[in-house]
């Protein structure tokens, strides 16, 4: 399943790289926090060359991030993991516009004779 995801850029953790049976891997881990009534957290990881997107893009950033999810089942226990393979700076172009500004017109109670009150 492939989504886009949007949000702040909250977190970036470190690399964590190791071998494994298909040779030598790197894997680095963002947090995104979305900017929906009740925001979310979310974990997503960028692997091998996809890390290097990562490093343009500051905390505190809305980004926009395309995602794969996959479930997987091991001892009978299931594990969810959100895999971006493309992540963008997006701005502020996701939040909804600012209204302008109001200018509240007063009721005019002066008479154009004897502005003064005296």
């Amino acid at each position: 399943m492939s989504v886009e995801l949007q949000g702040k850029l909250i977190n970036k953790l470190p690399v964590v790289s190791g071998e494994g049976r298909n040779g030598r891997w790197e894997k680095q881990e963002f947090i995104i926090e979305t900017d929906d009534q009740y925001p979310k957290k979310i974990c997503i990881s960028l692997w091998g060359d996809r890390i290097r997107s990562l490093e343009g893009i500051a905390v505190g950033d809305v980004v926009k991030a395309s995602v794969n999810i996959e479930s997987r089942e091991y001892n009978e226990r299931w594990y969810t993991d959100i895999r971006a393979w493309r992540i963008e700076r997006t701005g502020e172009e996701g939040l909804p516009p600012i209204p302008p500004e109001v200018q509240i017109d007063e009721p005019d109670n002066h008479s154009a004779e004897g502005d003064l009150p005296f």
